[in-house]
């Protein structure tokens, strides 16, 4: 599937469009595209500051964003990697802690797009990749924190030859059509197997004497994640085993090298204050930068990550229910519906306007929330095809309405009651716009 891009400038739209205009041609698995088109560029991937490598189903974005803030907070210059983009393009690519600015990016683009021609056919995302490497290649930095796309083992950041550290995040099912596809080279335990196939797609960023830390797994997953790491030569941390950190009124991180009581992170939900523990264990398990404590705490204070349980702010749209409190979170996924759910159980019931891509399990968020939906509103996702109100009607005992747009939605909400806005990063970001809180 390719991404959706714009711009307001017009150097910046004209490389849009050349990107938009690829696809992955049918068939295609493998970096070895990415690699050609790297090499053209003159390999900048092996010219990086220390890299940080996530991969993951579900919060390896917040993981990335808790690294960043936190060697940010101990004065180090960061270049960050994370997908997709909200609003701008640019968010992909932060430079120095900068968003990349218009000019960089449209220059870099154009650098990668040219040296594909004539007989590369290279992705949206092998483009990508190859400008934000070119990017971090060209700037000085202190470390780079970079975030995977789809899987690990075949998205196009899996060319880099090394790592300070790497992380997974949590495993679940995803992008099935694409990380389950039909593959004569994986392991034998993956092949029927759709959560061990996943834990290998995503362990198989690991590298050669680079440390890989995870969060718990279920046993056969664990299993796969360790031996796709021993494969590679790479350590496994595990928590529960090599570190582990107790979730209350703050985290009590412990590992073997001592014990740290760091805060909660003003980001909602408890599975951010996991994703805070598994970035510590990863700044804890490397030994290219020192942290102290007092940055990762400073880091973990300040983390800001738009569309994950973020409670929007005043705006044209939230103007529409004064008085009422507006989620929004981009999960469409059954592990992000569990983490929604597990944040709103403590919150009054809320009005659901959900628009989610029609490749997605349409279950996936309103079954976990049960009960505690006051109503069902389905929107668009923008750009894309998505889910018809009928495809939710059977996971929820409420009348399913539907609407042109979230504003309209907003609109016809009954009195009373907060309100939850889910189901795509795409709708996510229109949301955003809409309402004047575009990321920078």
């Amino acid at each position: 599937m390719k991404d959706f891009a714009i711009s307001e400038d017009p150097a910046v739209q004209a490389q849009l469009d050349r990107l938009g205009a690829l696809s992955l041609p049918q068939g295609r698995l493998g970096l070895d595209t990415v690699r050609e088109l790297c090499a053209r560029l003159g390999n900048p991937q092996d010219r990086l500051p220390p890299v940080f490598h996530v991969a993951g189903t579900n919060g390896k974005g917040s993981t990335c964003t808790y690294l960043r803030y936190m060697l940010e907070a101990q004065g180090l210059r960061v270049h960050t990697a994370t997908k997709p983009h909200l609003v701008r393009y640019n968010e992909r690519i932060r430079l120095a802690g900068q968003l990349i600015d218009d000019a960089t990016l449209a220059a870099l683009l154009k650098q990668a797009l040219d040296a594909a021609q004539p007989d590369l056919t290279p992705s949206f995302f092998e483009v990508t990749t190859a400008a934000l490497f070119l990017a971090f290649a060209s700037v000085p930095a202190d470390a780079c924190v970079i975030e995977t796309g789809l899987g690990g083992r075949l998205d196009a950041t899996n060319i880099l030859p090394t790592a300070a550290v790497t992380g997974l995040a949590t495993l679940g099912l995803d992008h099935e059509a694409f990380l389950l596809s039909p593959d004569t080279t994986i392991p034998d335990a993956a092949v029927h197997d759709p959560l061990v196939r996943i834990a290998f797609e995503k362990a198989s960023i690991a590298k050669a004497g680079v440390p890989l830390v995870t969060l718990r797994y279920p046993a056969r997953a664990a299993q796969m994640v360790a031996e796709t790491a021993t494969a590679h030569g790479a350590p496994v941390l595990a928590r529960g085993t090599a570190w582990d950190a107790a979730i209350g009124q703050d985290i009590a991180y412990r590992d073997a090298m001592g014990t740290l009581t760091l805060p909660l992170p003003a980001l909602a939900g408890l599975h951010q204050a996991e994703n805070a523990a598994l970035a510590v264990a990863m700044l804890r398990h490397q030994t290219v930068v020192t942290i102290y404590e007092a940055a990762m705490a400073a880091g973990i204070r300040a983390a800001r990550w738009p569309a994950r349980l973020q409670r929007l702010g005043h705006g044209p749209l939230t103007a529409q229910v004064p008085g009422r409190t507006v989620w929004l979170d981009g999960g469409h996924n059954p592990d992000a519906g569990l983490a929604i759910a597990r944040h709103l159980a403590a919150q009054p019931p809320v009005h659901v306007i959900i628009g989610m891509l029609a490749n997605k399990d349409p279950g996936a968020i309103l079954a976990p929330l049960g009960g505690h939906a006051l109503s069902i509103s389905v929107v668009p996702a923008p750009g894309h095809d998505a889910h018809r109100p009928e495809d939710f009607a059977a996971h929820s005992a409420l009348p399913v309405r539907s609407f042109a747009d979230v504003a309209q939605a907003l609109a016809a909400l009954p009195p009373g009651g907060d309100v939850l806005i889910v189901g795509s990063l795409y709708l996510a970001g229109d949301v955003l716009r809409r309402n004047g809180e575009v990321p920078d």
